[in-house]
């Protein structure tokens, strides 16, 4: 996929995220992306590596940097809340050149939109390592066992949040399989 319809589509799930309630910080965007191309299998071709705050990727900090110097995305600022990630009408003119890359993708954008947009932070932390750790071990392994992992990466998980966490991302996959 090119750099512009990766553009195309990372603004249209922005648009989405805030639709269904997303502060749409960094972090959202992070782990929005993270889930569209992790658990969607869209293939955006960005590396994520277990960090801070769960999975992150280098590359699409990147690549929202670039795409706010193309005039895609911009920084809006809020007094004690941060920065958040907006579109642009510049992001709406380029995405009419992608109509079929973005009908292609629009149900997994809408799914990801609606299964994290209203979450946090921290929240969005815990799914987000949660898949991770489901990607990385057998997807069939017990939840006793991704649990233990996640603790095991993430200590300040408390065991009730990271099991909520991966029962929710083993309902996530099921799900999914329904929208792709």
């Amino acid at each position: 996929m090119n750099r512009v319809a990766k553009g195309a589509l990372i603004t249209r799930l922005i648009e989405r995220l805030k639709q269904e309630g997303s502060w749409c910080g960094e972090t959202h965007v992070q782990k929005a992306v993270y889930f569209l191309q992790n658990l969607m299998d869209v293939p955006l071709g960005f590396n994520f590596i277990l960090y801070k705050h769960g999975p992150f990727s280098f590359d699409l900090r990147d690549e929202l940097t670039a795409l706010r110097a193309d005039g895609l995305l911009r920084l809006e600022t809020r007094a004690r809340y941060g920065a958040r990630i907006a579109t642009t009408d510049q992001s709406a003119y380029i995405r009419k050149y992608y109509p079929r890359t973005l009908s292609k993708h629009e149900k997994v954008i809408d799914f990801i939109s609606g299964q994290i947009g209203k979450r946090g932070v921290v929240e969005l932390e815990q799914l987000a390592t949660a898949l991770y750790v489901t990607r990385e071990s057998d997807r069939h392994a017990p939840t006793e066992t991704r649990v233990k992992k996640l603790i095991t990466l993430k200590p300040h998980v408390r065991k009730d949040d990271a099991r909520k966490a991966v029962s929710a991302v083993d309902r996530m996959i099921e799900l999914a399989h329904d929208v792709n």
